[in-house]
């Protein structure tokens, strides 16, 4: 291809992306030693979680969220400041709320983890820490967008969004693996 040729063709409009922010934080050291690569498996998790979520329609503004990789510290102080439970639990979802004004992007939220709960759990339910965390990245995110499984009904949507996204990302069901486990 001639100069001219790559100069028209970088004239032309460039293709429209939408920019969906995925800041991951790694507040607990113990997240890289116990999983190399870990930034990169949450961040997959939540892309792939919110492309089910907006079904590849992303609002044009974009999309912000923050995950953030603690202990069971942090999430044990969130937990009694904004849920009036004061003991660690593996995943927090904190959704903003309110859309942001504007051509902002939109905020959805914080998603945060605690190390040493989510390592139990998955030794305890026999599953590789990575698919647990995968696993309750696509949680929090779909808290973050407005699923809950409060009610049996909603738990079922939730778990079965779940379970499709988790396929996707080479998961296996982690329902049938607990179910198993506790029999």
């Amino acid at each position: 291809m001639s100069a001219t040729a790559r100069k028209k063709n970088s004239a032309r409009a460039p293709a429209t992306t939408v920019a969906v922010a995925v800041a991951v934080m790694i507040a607990c050291r113990r997240w890289r030693t116990a999983l190399p690569g870990v930034k990169a498996r949450a961040e997959a998790a939540a892309r792939a979680a919110l492309r089910r979520l907006y079904r590849g329609r992303v609002p044009a503004r974009g999309i912000e969220l923050s995950l953030v990789l603690g202990d069971d510290r942090l999430v044990r102080g969130l937990n009694r400041r904004w849920r009036g439970q004061d003991r660690p639990t593996n995943v927090l979802a904190f959704a903003t709320g309110e859309p942001a004004a504007g051509a902002a992007p939109l905020l959805l939220g914080d998603v945060v983890l605690a190390f040493e709960t989510v390592q139990r759990e998955a030794m305890e339910q026999g599953k590789p820490l990575a698919d647990h965390l995968v696993h309750l990245v696509t949680h929090g995110v779909l808290h973050l967008g407005g699923y809950d499984h409060q009610a049996a009904p909603e738990a079922r949507r939730m778990e079965a969004l779940e379970r499709r996204i988790l396929a996707e990302l080479g998961v296996p069901d982690p329902y049938d693996a607990w179910a198993s486990a506790d029999v």
